[in-house]
């Protein structure tokens, strides 16, 4: 035998060396199809969705229940995108739905100095709540579930103290105009839905920002130590959040015609979450989903809309939710193979 011959090795069929990594071990099968499950699984399911309410739910193209279906998704949508942009710097923000009261709680009581005024009352209440938690998250080291979890109670209690835990009429003809009012056909809650939507993708993908937002959510500590502005990109980040839910509440009491602190935003923080993580945003953080949360919105309230057409309780709604919840969460485990 010459020197440049080998001995053949004689492994048993399905052999793997020990040392191995994981990625040299299993096939990478599985992870890429996590991966394109997680990223593309919630526009096949809402295909999937649309295509069965066409064959089996009466009237379902008809023009009146898909303008009903967008007006229902559009708060929630609206405060998804502000989660988004937390969940994307690895936190979360329990208190859209407190905040959405708190504005819904506002408008009322300067809504007499005009429609202006009223407005901007509204957003800044929003904003002041986004500051607080994002001053407690990036200057005071809390954890963004406690911090958000204070404005989650404080918030709707503060609401209700605004609005003497009274249900109030809204009588400003414009406002009430915005809430049921047309354009070309298309309500003008969803036009402002979309509009914002185009506005946090821009701010996303083509400003500094963005860039920013996504590499502190990929790893803060190496954000910081790049220079990255890390208090500042965290503070902005909750303080757009909370006035987009502040936009939430204000089109649910437009669209409700009243406003009622009592109900408004009820469990609207985990309808965003939902909404955020089954469109393919990872809890992880370091990436923003911006279309993906607009399709898992879309998917939630058309999976409700599904159950209660076909005479199942809400109830039946919300396993179904749970169960893609959970399958939302897991994927991003399947796509690091695994790993913990």
């Amino acid at each position: 035998m010459t020197s440049d011959q080998k001995t053949p090795e004689l492994r048993p069929p399905g052999w793997k060396a020990p040392n191995m990594s994981r990625d040299e071990q299993d096939p990478p099968t599985k992870r890429r199809n996590a991966r394109l499950l997680q990223d593309y699984g919630v526009y096949g399911a809402l295909l999937l969705l649309v295509v069965y309410n066409l064959i089996f739910t009466e009237n379902f193209a008809s023009l009146t229940n898909i303008n009903t279906q967008l007006v229902q998704v559009t708060p929630t949508l609206i405060a998804a995108l502000g989660m988004a942009l937390v969940i994307g710097t690895e936190g979360v923000d329990l208190s859209v739905g407190s905040v959405m009261a708190l504005a819904a709680a506002l408008l009322p009581l300067y809504l007499g100095y005009g429609l202006v005024p009223g407005l901007l009352i509204a957003l800044l209440g929003g904003a002041l709540c986004g500051l607080f938690s994002g001053t407690l998250v990036a200057v005071a080291g809390i954890q963004p579930i406690v911090a958000t979890l204070a404005l989650l109670v404080g918030g709707r209690g503060l609401a209700l103290v605004f609005a003497d835990g009274q249900l109030k009429d809204i009588h400003n003809k414009t406002l009430l105009e915005m809430g049921s009012g047309k354009v070309l056909g298309i309500p003008i809650v969803v036009l402002i839905a979309l509009v914002l939507t185009l506005v946090v993708g821009f701010l996303v993908r083509q400003t500094t920002f963005g860039r920013q937002l996504v590499a502190v959510g990929g790893n803060r500590s190496a954000s910081a130590l790049a220079g990255l502005p890390v208090r500042r990109v965290l503070m902005v980040t909750y303080v757009i959040s909370g006035m987009l839910a502040a936009i939430a509440g204000i089109v649910a009491t437009a669209r409700l015609t009243a406003s009622d602190p009592s109900s408004i935003g009820q469990l609207a923080e985990l309808a965003a979450i939902t909404a955020v993580v089954v469109g393919g945003t990872p809890l992880s953080g370091g990436r923003v989903r911006v279309l993906g949360t607009v399709a898992g919105a879309l998917l939630m309230q058309l999976i409700s809309a599904t159950l209660i057409k076909n005479n199942l309780p809400t109830s039946a709604a919300l396993l179904v939710q749970a169960a893609i919840i959970i399958v939302a969460v897991f994927l991003p485990r399947l796509r690091q193979g695994g790993a913990a």
